[in-house]
């Protein structure tokens, strides 16, 4: 009895496919999406044999693993890339960002901004982002643009911006923009409370409150730099993790960025109260900031992804640099050859990153009935050969520029390393015109 191919909108094959959750790589398999959703992994003639698909693509070299989440950025700072280099932490925020930001931020800088951090990302292979920034209606639409997938913070401060004037403002313009989004299967949010320095215990209190209604992450720097710890202990007697402790913070639902400078306890407590961490190495060490101890968190179960931060304290937006430089701290701080093998790694990039903002059941692996978030990576060519280890390969070999196909939610945004968003004209009159304003203002 001859079967009918069912009619799909999508069959990619590759050489390997990395499940990334379970911890499978098939070779020489198709992945089968429909109406964006990954239908089936199964060995490639069988594929042929059973579905009739409206495009087939055909990777012969190439690695396919779930689209890299890039777990915590400051995605419009794009347009600072650069500004201002080789500074620590606070004289970098304070005598450079936070005045330029003063004098430029507006919804059409976020809007540019974000839109040049979508072009840069998606053609690295990253299909969505942890953001963290003002104007989170600007970067929904720029995200939208992409078709990219987007996890947006409604960042707080006590202090005023161009965008609000208070925590409580920051808050409620943030509410708002997500009551726009609600449905919208691309765009999420977090509760993004900045830090502990900049963040009042009423405003922290508000937002575990908002968490728990609304069922949100929260996402917010902590333990970044020693100055950070000294002046919390300075004006609350207390280390900012055990402040976030007594408010009630800790917990499944929160995000911690950098946790660079962490005792015995406080990793501990991480681990009991099951927080996640966005590891940011490339920032960590630019910024002089110091080392995360991820190979002890991992040790002790912490659920640990991958951040780039903003482009203008990394100053890429690459996540293929980050789980090299990741792996290669791991094995050096700890001197431990086989901390953080290639696999945990690859996890750190996506499943883990999906989990800690709650999406791990939508995205982070290529599993059947999860979105088609896809990253396809050429392994053929004469910098990546021979290949005895695909993973391997990925963390230790490849790089962004090896990307070659992606797609989010089952539709294409770049092919064959072209990016098929419409306004690159644009967007590169964008890019001067805010490059001026900013050098002008130096």
């Amino acid at each position: 009895m001859t079967t009918t191919p069912q009619t799909i909108d999508l069959l990619i094959e590759a050489r390997w496919i990395a499940a990334v959750d379970p911890d499978i790589v098939y070779s020489k398999h198709a992945v089968a999406v429909h109406e964006g959703r990954i239908l089936a992994i199964l060995p490639a003639g069988e594929a042929r044999a059973r579905y009739l698909p409206e495009r087939h693509v055909s990777l012969a070299d190439h690695i396919l693993i779930p689209g890299l989440i890039n777990l915590h950025t400051h995605a419009a700072m794009s347009l600072m890339r650069g500004l201002a280099d080789d500074l620590p932490l606070m004289d970098w925020l304070r005598h450079h960002i936070w005045p330029a930001e003063a004098a430029h931020l507006s919804a059409q800088f976020v809007y540019d901004g974000t839109r040049l951090a979508c072009a840069e990302m998606l053609r690295g292979g990253i299909t969505c982002f942890n953001d963290m920034y003002f104007f989170p209606e600007a970067a929904a639409a720029a995200a939208a643009d992409y078709g990219m997938r987007a996890m947006l913070g409604l960042t707080t401060l006590e202090f005023p911006t161009p965008y609000a004037s208070d925590a409580d403002d920051y808050l409620n313009k943030g509410l708002s923009v997500r009551e726009m989004y609600l449905g919208n299967p691309l765009i999420g949010f977090c509760l993004a409370p900045h830090a502990p320095y900049t963040v009042a215990d009423s405003t922290f209190e508000r937002i575990l409150t908002l968490s728990e209604q609304l069922n949100l992450p929260i996402h917010c720097h902590i333990h970044e730099t020693r100055h950070e710890i000294e002046e919390s202990l300075r004006q609350h007697r207390r280390r900012p993790l055990d402040r976030l402790r007594e408010l009630g913070q800790l917990g499944p639902n929160f995000i911690g960025v950098h946790a660079v400078h962490l005792d015995p306890q406080e990793l501990s407590l991480l681990a009991d109260t099951g927080c996640s961490i966005a590891h940011c190495p490339t920032s960590n060490l630019k910024l002089a900031s110091g080392f995360a101890p991820v190979a002890q968190m991992r040790q002790l179960g912490i659920n640990v992804g991958l951040g780039t931060d903003g482009a203008a304290s990394n100053n890429r937006l690459d996540l293929f640099g980050e789980m090299r430089l990741a792996a290669l701290l791991a094995k050096g701080l700890s001197g431990d050859a086989g901390a953080l093998p290639a696999g945990d790694i690859l996890r750190m990039a996506t499943i883990n990153a999906a989990n800690a903002l709650g999406l791990g059941r939508e995205i982070g692996s290529i599993s059947p009935g999860k979105s088609a978030d896809l990253c396809a990576v050429d392994l053929g060519t004469l910098e990546t050969r021979p290949c005895f280890n695909p993973v391997s390969h990925l963390v230790n070999v490849a790089g962004r520029e090896c990307v070659t196909h992606v797609w989010v939610n089952g539709k294409c945004c770049v092919d064959h390393k072209t990016l098929l968003a419409k306004d690159q004209n644009h967007l590169d009159s964008a890019i001067a015109l805010w490059q001026n304003s900013l050098e002008v203002r130096r």
